[in-house]
């Protein structure tokens, strides 16, 4: 299932191009836009990870910098009977964690230096343990394809918005400029519509996941818990609206904008479910 659901968004990314060439600059404009749409579905799929991991200066660590992290990791994978991952760290204060790849086999989990400071072991390996469960279930490639399309709509609606203004390939007189400004005012939502229906079910699965695997529902609840309300002090500066849905909590702050359109399910929910688990509810 997600590998159909990566197919249709690699799909996506390549007619939303194509339809902004051809905004811009007509049939030489799809002819650019197609070539660029092969070049970015390409790179999504083989490079896209890289990108997200150097966006946030995330450091790849050996086992002799953080082996408590390296010591839960291998636990977890022996278990979950996945290849050891790579491990990456963030030098943030804000306390995160995400996981990237193309698949089990090139994976990586960073995790920021602020979550190592707040959590105690059992709640890391339950925060660790969700990751990998992404990877598990093969999210990875997924969530990373999703903050290129994500990125990419909203290339296309800046693109509209220069049309609109330099005068693109459009007549304006024949309601061309009407179309424009519903782009550039439906493509930012349409980005978020995106991220919350890839994001949603798959946190909520990542979480079972992550207790079944790391035997300690609670201890992940308690995890999210204290994520939250440490992140809605203090976000992440830096984070970027199109791979907010990659974080296991969002990296902004509870009192913005993007708590009206957050790419994860209520902490509350998701609490509640983990302790349902706990009582063998679930």
């Amino acid at each position: 299932m997600n590998t159909l659901k990566t197919a249709f968004l690699m799909t996506l990314m390549m007619m939303l191009l194509l339809f902004v060439g051809g905004l811009v600059g007509g049939r030489s404009g799809i002819m650019i836009a197609f070539i660029i749409s092969l070049v970015m579905n390409f790179g999504s799929y083989w490079f896209s990870d890289k990108i997200v991991l150097m966006m946030y200066r995330a450091k790849k660590v050996e086992e002799n910098e953080f082996p408590q992290v390296y010591r839960v990791v291998r636990s977890l994978t022996q278990y979950a009977q996945l290849p050891m991952p790579k491990i990456y760290v963030i030098e943030n204060p804000a306390p995160n964690a995400f996981a990237t790849g193309r698949n089990p086999q090139n994976a990586a989990v960073a995790v920021t230096t602020g979550i190592l400071n707040i959590l105690n072991e059992d709640e890391l390996a339950g925060v660790l343990a969700h990751e990998l469960a992404h990877v598990k279930h093969r999210d990875i490639l997924l969530g990373t394809i999703t903050a290129t399309l994500v990125g990419t709509i909203t290339f296309v609606a800046r693109m509209a918005q220069w049309a609109a203004i330099f005068g693109g390939g459009r007549d304006r007189e024949n309601g061309g400029g009407i179309g424009d400004l519903a782009l550039i005012i439906i493509a930012p939502i349409a980005a978020v519509l995106i991220q919350l229906a890839i994001s949603r079910s798959r946190e909520f699965a990542a979480d079972a996941g992550g207790a079944e695997i790391s035997g300690q529902p609670l201890s992940l609840a308690s995890a999210l818990n204290k994520l939250t309300k440490v992140n809605e002090k203090l976000p992440m500066r830096n984070a970027e609206p199109a791979t907010a849905h990659m974080f296991i909590v969002s990296p902004f702050s509870g009192k913005s904008f993007f708590k009206i359109f957050s790419t994860h399910p209520p902490v509350e929910e998701r609490i509640k479910r983990l302790q349902e688990i706990a009582s063998g509810a679930r």
